[in-house]
């Protein structure tokens, strides 16, 4: 199945472990195998996959308890030790569930707002400005990390390496 590797990596961000994520890939699988007479051809199977995944897990009774696998480890005094990974992982882990589906579904498996729009049947306006806060939230967490630089640092390093150049 091509889109399975993309499905699983989906639903590692949504559960809490790697054997829940493979349990809900496999039901995702099989729900579309039955259901495969109520896909419209010349319709995007891919975001057709997506959608049921997001409906099993929505249907198990996940959605309150949406958790993600950290990528890193802490050392043993439990920081995270510059883990630029986990920094990423935990300041998704804090986004509200709505903002975190739309930046996953667009940042990491490449969907356009109307895409996501069709798949989570809210209007394009609405993933849009989700979309926009969940970036605006990861941006402020990671400033404060030290993983990012504000908008004033970056245009004085900028300003700074134009004149070095001279």
């Amino acid at each position: 199945m091509p889109q399975a590797r993309n499905l699983l990596r989906f639903a590692r961000r949504l559960t809490s472990d790697s054997a829940g994520a493979e349990d809900l890939v496999q039901e995702t699988l099989m729900r579309a195998w039955r259901g495969f007479d109520q896909f419209r051809g010349g319709t995007n199977a891919r975001a057709w996959l997506f959608r049921i995944l997001l409906n099993t897990f929505y249907g198990q009774g996940r959605k309150g308890h949406l958790t993600l696998v950290p990528l890193g480890d802490t050392d043993r005094a439990g920081s995270y030790g510059g883990n630029t990974a986990f920094e990423i992982t935990d300041a998704l882990a804090m986004l509200p569930v709505d903002q975190r589906t739309v930046l996953m579904l667009g940042a990491v498996e490449g969907f356009t707002c109307r895409e996501m729009s069709e798949m989570l049947h809210i209007p394009m306006g609405t993933v849009m400005s989700r979309l926009s806060r969940a970036r605006q939230a990861m941006r402020t967490r990671l400033e404060m990390t030290g993983r990012i630089e504000t908008a004033s640092q970056s245009a004085g390093q900028k300003v700074y390496s134009q004149g070095e150049n001279r």
